[in-house]
């Protein structure tokens, strides 16, 4: 896949070619093209189909990675400057969108339209996804039910697509497919609310930028919501007041009151339940090594979970 993306650079006009590279090449955990392979060799055998279709998920992820770091004013991106940092947002906001236009047409490549059509439904839930969570940034309305339908569209619609694809083009039946959607899901939520509090419990050197930048931009997550529900008025009004005039000198304050009200420990729980959902999703999975990988990657998503704040 890695070497599949890096081909995928010489595709784009020379002058782009630079910026074109330089998203592409800083590939991080890649957890979406292991999810089609394990998916796939959980359901059938392995092909080479099944390289592209990941290539594909990979490069829609990268693209919303471009944009997230416009919309975020962000200047890090796994421990090096983002595109926007240096080639400003215009370049990025466009290159984000070729990327986009690249990967349908490589699905567009499959005989039939059931990939093209499956990878643009994801896209645009993805991209509906993070409008929501644009709309309801400092809304202190914002209930649970709200985020997790966000996390759902922008995060694990992604991990569903690796999961149902890889196990079609692998040959699973139609039950098949859908225990696998599933669990893809739950995982990518699963995943997300982690990612969520790893920028309020995490520490710098492991995230690869300054912790607060979900606040920093408005952002309400779990561990937030869990004080707005339980907190004291007074505690309500002043974390409120931190966030709509923030200052990264309020953190430790932001963490204090986190504490108080044992919003990691309520946030580690959501994270555990949504990975024993995922593994009951696999029972339908005749029993492998490779069923075993998929409970493998709950597995340890919860050692990290059990870890945050944590060595």
């Amino acid at each position: 896949v890695a070497a599949q993306l890096g081909e995928q650079v010489q595709t784009f006009d020379p002058e782009v070619v630079p910026y074109a590279r330089y998203a592409l090449t800083n590939q991080g955990k890649q957890l979406r093209p292991v999810l089609v392979a394990l998916s796939a060799s959980a359901a059938g055998k392995l092909n080479d189909s099944l390289v592209t279709v990941a290539v594909i998920i990979e490069m829609i992820h990268l693209a919303t990675l471009v944009h997230d770091d416009v919309m975020d004013s962000a200047v890090l991106r796994r421990r090096r400057p983002t595109l926007a940092a240096n080639w400003g947002n215009e370049v990025s906001v466009l290159l984000g969108d070729c990327l986009f236009a690249h990967a349908l047409n490589l699905a567009a490549s499959f005989p039939t339209p059931e990939i093209c059509r499956a990878v643009a439904s994801a896209t645009k839930t993805v991209c509906s996804g993070e409008i929501l969570q644009t709309h309801q940034r400092r809304d202190f309305g914002y209930t649970r039910a709200q985020y997790f339908k966000v996390l759902e569209m922008k995060t694990a619609e992604l991990f569903a697509l690796s999961c149902d694809l890889g196990a079609s083009l692998a040959g699973a039946s139609a039950s098949g497919r859908m225990a696998l959607r599933k669990y893809g899901l739950a995982l990518g939520t699963a995943y997300q609310v982690y990612d969520d509090c790893l920028d309020l419990f995490g520490s710098e050197v492991r995230v690869g930028k300054s912790l607060g930048s979900d606040l920093a931009n408005g952002k309400l997550t779990l561990p937030i919501l869990v004080v707005l529900e339980r907190g004291s008025a007074a505690d309500r009004t002043q974390l409120r007041e931190w966030i709509q005039r923030w200052d990264p000198r309020s953190l430790p304050r932001v963490l204090e009151l986190l504490e108080r009200y044992d919003a990691q420990n309520a946030s580690r729980e959501i994270i555990h339940d949504y990975l024993k959902a995922a593994r009951r999703s696999l029972e339908p999975i005749p029993d492998s090594s490779n069923r075993a990988a998929l409970v493998g990657l709950t597995e340890f998503l919860a050692q990290q979970t059990d870890n945050l704040g944590g060595a």
